[in-house]
């Protein structure tokens, strides 16, 4: 499948089969991992780790995760662009595991001192924020399906309520040149379905806000958003480029100005 297909279809998996991952695939996950970029600076790192299932290891003490024994580990350092290129960084390695038919689930909490973080070190400024599970998909649980039905994790925002032309008070326009990247962010993954960005169009440029949910974890949202705006982008053959402008259009009083793209 191709990346658009992989966005609009991945969803978070929290039960496994079990089976550990093979070497060609941590091999191809390795390099998805070399190969992906970010575009925002900042300090993270990626990495892949196997645990023993037959060991002690209990990875349902986060997230509610079965059958997990392959998971990616991410050191992240405390500021915005770290925060921002986890997001989009790591995104891109969900999306290509997705295309390989593995699932995954972004967890995001305080590991120091569990297993995961257990004889890892760290660039300095950096520590394990993020852990994912990916493997083979098991048949869904029914706590897992209730956790689903709580969050609502299939339903999503209108178009019309995230992204606005001109000001904030005109919906963007459905058939705007900008539409089918924003619809691609509209799908995007993000804690408790919180969907926390707003975007404002006007002409070639192109500005993302963030309603304000929970520290840190709302910006690594929207970087997975704007890695689905980004990578549609590129799939179309439009080769923009990221600004943190210091003078832009002031918004609702609980969104916070991220960063502009222009396609100029």
């Amino acid at each position: 499948m191709d990346i658009l297909q992989a966005m609009k279809e991945r969803r978070s998996v929290r039960s496994f089969n079990g089976a550990p991952l093979d070497e060609k695939s941590v091999s191809e996950l390795r390099k998805a991992i070399e190969e992906s970029y970010t575009l925002f600076g900042g300090d993270v790192t990626i990495r892949l780790k196997s645990f023993n299932l037959e060991g002690d290891f209990r990875p349902s003490t986060y997230g509610v995760i079965k059958g997990a024994s392959d998971f990616f580990l991410m050191g992240i350092g405390d500021n915005e662009e770290s925060a921002l290129t986890a997001g989009f960084q790591f995104e891109q390695v969900v999306l290509k595991a997705w295309q390989m038919g593995f699932g995954t689930c972004w967890i995001a909490g305080t590991f120091k001192g569990s297993q995961f973080d257990e004889k890892e070190k760290w660039p300095d400024g950096e520590s394990l924020k993020i852990i994912c599970p990916v493997g083979v998909a098991e048949k869904p649980r029914l706590m897992e399906k209730m956790m689903r039905l709580t969050i609502g994790s299939n339903n999503r925002k209108p178009f019309s309520e995230l992204f606005f032309e001109d000001d904030f008070r005109k919906s963007l326009n459905p058939e705007n040149k900008f539409a089918e990247a924003l619809g691609m962010l509209r799908l995007a993954p993000s804690s408790t379905n919180s969907q926390p960005w707003r975007v404002l169009v006007n002409g070639d440029k192109v500005m993302f806000y963030y309603k304000f949910k929970y520290p840190f974890v709302t910006i690594i949202d929207c970087g997975i958003g704007i890695c689905h705006f980004y990578e549609t982008e590129r799939y179309n053959g439009f080769d923009g480029h990221f600004k943190k402008e210091t003078d832009y259009p002031s918004a609702p009083d609980d969104w916070k100005y991220l960063i502009s793209y222009s396609r100029s």
